[in-house]
């Protein structure tokens, strides 16, 4: 890493600040998919795949982008995607199915350009070269929370917006607007971390991200990281709707329940990943346990939420698979840090988001499946798969 003309310690602070300006972009959506039912007539599926394609926009953009970020540099990468963050909304702004899906796909190009790109930025740029008190793990917590808070209070926000202001499909979006273009003259500041030498390595060798081999990131991080964006996405846009279809007093308000609804699922992520990071300090797999096994829980819980839905048991679901996600992402993420060659930082990275955005494809399969079995079954099938997933992280030991 090329050293710094001098120390700044808080030469991180834009580049997280536009993660999470990013993050927000990215999940304000989710807290308006009871609106667009409710308003815009849409159905399950329609909803669920619109969750959906934004993981088809990300995931590419994850695996290729966090390469070219280890070869030709952080800043270009993120740039780019701050820009796309805002055109994206600005996209969803024009309330149309087709801009609906275009505006979306948009959100996940930026997202996954930002991700890796960013995480591997805010983790260079809290080392010791950059600032001499940090320590071990800092850079990930910072990403990590980052990301984090920009995916809680982006639905929080939109939701409550959207519940009592006029013209709530339009207006929801204006705080993201406004908030991503601050963001933009402080991170064009931002000082650069790939040494310029780098810039000469070719693509094609960049794309191959050899430490994908590593065999604790294959029979650890693998397995783990579908459950990070699984957790959220049932709980923020498949359990309100079910509220919806119930009918009765509380699907008046289902707009504002889904705001509140995805604040404490991504709110308590956020919350419960300093004591993911204790578990994790010497040894990831206490924390991917934690993770798995309060993934299953709350998934258990939302069975019983799903066969009466009633919106009091959609608290303790939130708060487990809130905590679920919280400490898969810490675990996943600093377990991917570690193993990372460190040219191949951005690019395992992107690889580990790219594993834990699979999760976003879960209301889709869901609403499908939905013609072959009910919610109440299909969420107990998950939530044995979460069971079997922490069965693996607690008896493989070929991770050691």
């Amino acid at each position: 890493m090329t050293a710094p003309v001098a120390v700044r310690p808080r030469a991180w602070v834009p580049v997280a600040l536009t993660m999470f300006a990013i993050g927000w972009g990215a999940n304000q959506f989710v807290s308006l998919l009871v609106a667009y039912r409710r308003d815009e007539g849409l159905s399950t599926v329609d909803v669920s795949a619109l969750v959906g394609v934004y993981a088809l926009g990300l995931i590419p953009a994850l695996l290729v982008l966090g390469p070219v970020s280890d070869a030709r540099g952080r800043g270009p990468v993120l740039r780019v995607a701050a820009v796309v963050s805002v055109l994206a909304t600005a996209v969803l702004l024009l309330d149309h199915l087709w801009a609906l899906y275009a505006g979306r796909l948009l959100a996940g190009l930026a997202s996954g350009a930002a991700f890796a790109a960013g995480s591997a930025w805010v983790r260079e740029l809290s080392g010791p070269a950059w600032d001499p008190t940090t320590v071990p793990g800092t850079g990930a917590k910072r990403a990590a929370t980052a990301l984090s808070a920009g995916f809680g209070l982006g639905p929080l926000v939109a939701g409550l917006v959207a519940q009592w202001a006029p013209h709530p499909l339009t207006v929801a979006y204006l705080p993201h607007l406004v908030l991503a273009l601050a963001v933009l003259v402080p991170l064009w500041r931002a000082p650069e971390t790939v040494p310029r030498a780098d810039t000469a390595v070719p693509l094609r060798r960049a794309l191959r991200v050899s430490s994908v081999r590593e065999p604790r990131f294959r029979r650890l991080v693998s397995p783990v990281a579908p459950w990070v964006f699984t957790a959220a996405t049932v709980s923020l846009a498949v359990l309100p709707g079910l509220l919806v279809g119930a009918g009765g007093a509380a699907a008046e308000y289902a707009v504002a329940v889904n705001a509140v609804v995805a604040g404490l699922t991504l709110g308590t992520g956020v919350l419960v990943q300093p004591l993911a990071r204790r578990l994790a300090a010497h040894d990831t797999r206490p924390a991917a346990r934690a993770g798995t096994a309060a993934v299953a829980a709350g998934l258990l819980v939302a069975v019983g939420y799903a066969l009466s839905p009633t919106p009091w048991l959609l608290l303790p679901t939130a708060l487990l698979l809130g905590a679920g996600y919280g400490c898969c992402l810490v675990a996943g993420l600093l377990e991917t840090q570690r193993v990372a060659a460190p040219h191949e930082l951005a690019g395992l990275t992107g690889v580990f988001y790219a594993l834990t955005y699979l999760g976003f494809a879960a209301p889709l399969v869901l609403a499908a499946l939905t013609a072959v079995a009910p919610y109440p079954a299909l969420l107990g099938a998950l939530a044995a798969l979460a069971v079997l997933t922490l069965a693996w992280t607690t008896l493989d030991r070929r991770t050691g």
